[in-house]
Parts: C-alpha cells; structure tokens; sequence
C-alpha cells in the first residue's frame, strides 16, 4: 500500500476498493475446490481463522503474492488455522497456477456462477487478502501486494499459536514494499 494511502487510512479517509474492511463482517460463502470438495467459510471458521486470497491466474501481482502465502501457509497453517485461495479462473487453469507456483493449500473456484463470493466482498482489484477471525470479523483487508499486511497476518497467527514470529521474508530477499494489484 502506497504512502498516501496508509496516511489516507492512519486518517482515516481512505476511499477503499473493497468495501469489506478490516472490522467489518465477511460475508459468508460455499464453494468448490479443485478436489471437488466443498469449502463453507462458516464450518471452517468453526476450527479458527480463515485465510482468504482471491487471485486470478494472469494477474502478475498474484504470481508475485503467491508464493509467499504459500511460506505463510507452511509456517503457520494447521488444524486450527485455514489458508484457502479464491480463483476467479476455471478449475484447469487454476490447477496448473498452482502447480506452477508451487501452492499446496486448499483453492476453491468462484468463477462459475458470475464471481458470486468476489462481488459479495466487493472486489475490485486482485489480490485480495482477508484474515477472517472465528467471529466473521475481517482482522486483516489487503489488496495487491502489501509486505505489511502480511507481516501483519504472520504476527496475528503467531501469536493465536503461541508460536515464535519467524521472518517471512529473508534478509537476502529484494521484496518491495508494495505492489498494486
């Protein structure tokens, strides 16, 4: 997120793409995985926070975020937290994106019946992540690549596992601080 923005919301002020922010309530959602098994964002909060990335596959600012939900996923999924990925893309594409980019958390498809779960969280832009606590409450709204929000996601999860906050990304990793989606 730019400098003017994050002055803009420190405001404020902001003028969000989405209109589900962080405090609002996510709306609740049912939708098929690439394994065919379905995924309802209700029963899942029922183990603990839910994960969301909406992406579409030729977005290059999803490529670019991927991976390192993928590191998140790694270091801090579990039973008790999901990491779920949103495509907006069909099923055979979206099974080569993550094999390509190397994705082994769970991904449901929302493009079969009009981007019904992308316009409920009024979507304007991806990617588009949301840390989903166990109430409905968004902790976390991010769109593009925002290296803080995801810190921001890492910390919150270490700190429900009562785990140690490992760094997401290296010390020998040229990472900027944000990409627009």
């Amino acid at each position: 997120m730019g400098i003017l923005r994050r002055l803009s919301r420190w405001m404020g002020k902001q003028d969000h793409m989405t209109h589900i922010v962080a405090g609002n309530r996510a709306p609740g959602f049912s939708l098929k995985a690439l394994d065919n098994k379905e995924y309802s964002l209700n029963t899942l909060m029922e183990r603990g926070p839910v994960i969301a990335a909406f992406f579409k596959i030729s977005c290059p600012v999803c490529q670019f975020t991927f991976p390192f939900l993928e590191r998140l996923y790694k270091r801090y999924g579990s039973d008790s937290v999901t990491f779920l990925g949103i495509s907006q893309d069909d099923a055979r594409s979206t099974t080569r994106f993550a094999k390509e980019y190397g994705i082994t958390f769970p991904i449901v498809i929302d493009d079969e019946n009009g981007y019904v779960v992308s316009n409920a969280y009024g979507l304007t832009n991806v990617p588009t992540i949301f840390l989903i606590d166990t109430d409905a409450t968004v902790k976390v709204s991010s769109m593009g690549f925002d290296k803080m929000d995801l810190e921001a996601i890492a910390a919150n999860l270490a700190e429900r596992k009562k785990i140690a906050l490992t760094p997401l990304f290296g010390p020998d990793e040229v990472v900027p601080v944000n990409k627009p989606g």
